[in-house]
């Protein structure tokens, strides 16, 4: 099982960058072991898959909405994912959600886990 907090969320004007970052507390060996997610969750809205990494960092896929401007990375030595998001735009705006999942999914009942998300609000 993997614990994670997430952070790096914050306040950016649209057209600029931002850096999420997700802290796993587990062994090397069994962090490097999950697949990591990023997912998100507006107001009245179902939690999205954003983005996907595999366990060693090889293998990403992302949400069309946001393919072309986010990119998911991970250090395995550090036990932490990162989801570096530029050119933002006001539908971005959510709350972003880390998690661990031993599957290759982009559903988010697939994982469990969750840390407590970490906001981010662009405004135009």
């Amino acid at each position: 099982q993997v614990q994670v907090v997430e952070s790096g969320g914050g306040l950016v004007q649209a057209g600029g960058s931002l850096r999420l970052s997700c802290a796993a507390s587990a062994s090397r060996r069994t962090f490097s072991s999950y697949a990591m997610g990023w997912f998100r969750q507006a107001p009245g809205k179902e939690r999205e898959f954003v983005a996907i990494i595999s366990g060693g960092g090889g293998t990403t896929d992302y949400a069309g909405s946001v393919k072309g401007r986010f990119t998911i990375s991970r250090d395995n030595a550090k036990n932490t994912v990162y989801l570096q998001m530029n050119s933002l735009k006001p539908e971005d705006t959510a709350v972003y959600y880390c998690a661990a999942a031993l599957v290759w999914a982009k559903h988010a009942g697939a994982y469990d886990n969750w840390g407590q998300g970490t906001q981010v609000t662009v405004f135009s």
